[in-house]
């Protein structure tokens, strides 16, 4: 099988050490692997700014989508109702969720190439007192952009409702003050900045908060508080959980610290993402984001003119060594380019002269 480089938001390409961790297999009951679990929390809540005594965090087997529907289950009640903020397809897969579950919410939707206004969320709060919690993402991968949640934060506590963050793809790229911004619960994922592979997600959140979400869950395996409770008692997941997975986002939590955390990835990936819109600007190709909304996680570019066909290209890329990503939008044809996991900024130099090659054999 041809080897390539994964230019996505996760999964993404990992290190030869986070893949040789899952060589090793262990028995879920097995108290060396149930401290794991438990050093894995810990570590997640230092990487949040969390103090032990007032957060808590959360594993759960499955994707990303996987907490959110953990969250939205246990923490909504039939007396709630749910603000869900969207400029693109996660935020409109909340709607989606929320939808299927039978909540009350209302969706209050932004083009995809603007962030929320939090001016706007900050309004409809108090002119709508019957809203008690206000979910947004945090990086829309859809489109690239990354959205402006500490503002956003100071409307929704401002105005005394819980706020839950979708933060799947930022979480580790950039640094997140969770108790700083005094955020309720945040949602992310084993297979992103943090650089592990798929498996788990994982959700920080208040202590107070998630202890009174028991009962609520009207699912088995997606009950927030029946997975805290057995897991916060020694370690231990309630079903069974995905031991190989666990120990490569072990590995991935230890050079993650030996790249300086959040800010030192973050500092690679930006110089990735930097390089990336240079690059590719020379090469004619056009960001369908405003600089000044660009996260260092994932760009859209617009399709280039003339006769130009995707896949052709992608093909043509995948073969020289890098995967990219069709575009997600339904009014404008793009294609995606990731910059996080084990990418460098010569992989960016590398990639960028193979899209050269190829627009130059179309002439």
């Amino acid at each position: 099988m041809k080897e390539y480089k994964l230019l996505t938001p996760g999964p993404l390409t990992t290190t030869k050490t986070v893949k040789e961790a899952m060589l090793v297999d262990h028995c879920t009951w097995d108290d060396d692997y149930k401290q794991i679990t438990i050093d894995i929390r810990k570590d997640l809540l230092k990487v949040a700014h969390c103090d032990e005594d007032k957060y808590t965090v959360v594993l759960f087997q499955g994707s990303g989508t996987y907490g959110v529907e953990a969250v939205f289950g246990s923490v909504i009640t039939p007396s709630d109702k749910i603000l869900i903020v969207t400029n693109g397809m996660y935020g409109t897969r909340m709607v989606e969720i929320a939808s299927m579950m039978g909540l009350n919410y209302e969706e209050m939707a932004f083009g995809f190439n603007e962030i929320p206004c939090h001016n706007k969320i900050d309004e409809y709060l108090k002119a709508n007192t019957d809203i008690t919690h206000v979910a947004m993402v945090h990086s829309e991968t859809t489109t690239g952009i990354l959205n402006d949640i500490a503002s956003v934060a100071k409307a929704v506590k401002g105005n005394d409702r819980v706020y839950i963050v979708d933060a799947m793809s930022s979480f580790g790229g950039v640094d997140i003050d969770v108790q700083g911004l005094d955020i309720d619960f945040l949602i992310s994922s084993a297979n992103k900045c943090i650089q592990g592979v798929p498996g788990f997600v994982f959700i920080i959140g208040k202590t107070d908060l998630v202890k009174a979400t028991k009962g609520n869950s009207k699912s088995l395996s997606l009950d927030l508080y029946a997975q805290w409770s057995q897991m916060d008692a020694d370690g231990k997941w309630r079903f069974t959980s995905p031991t190989h997975v666990v120990l490569a986002f072990a590995q991935a939590l230890k050079e993650f610290k030996e790249e300086g955390g959040s800010v030192g990835r973050n500092k690679r990936y930006q110089a990735n993402m930097d390089l990336l819109i240079k690059d590719f600007s020379e090469l004619g190709l056009e960001s369908y984001v405003d600089a000044k909304y660009q996260s260092p996680i994932i760009a859209t570019f617009k399709y280039p003119e003339g006769n130009f066909e995707f896949l052709d290209m992608y093909n043509y890329v995948k073969e020289r060594g890098y995967a990219i990503y069709p575009g997600k939008l339904n009014n404008m044809d793009t294609f995606r380019i990731g910059v996080i996991g084990e990418i460098y900024p010569e992989d960016i130099t590398k990639l960028s002269s193979i899209m050269k090659s190829y627009f130059d054999s179309k002439k």
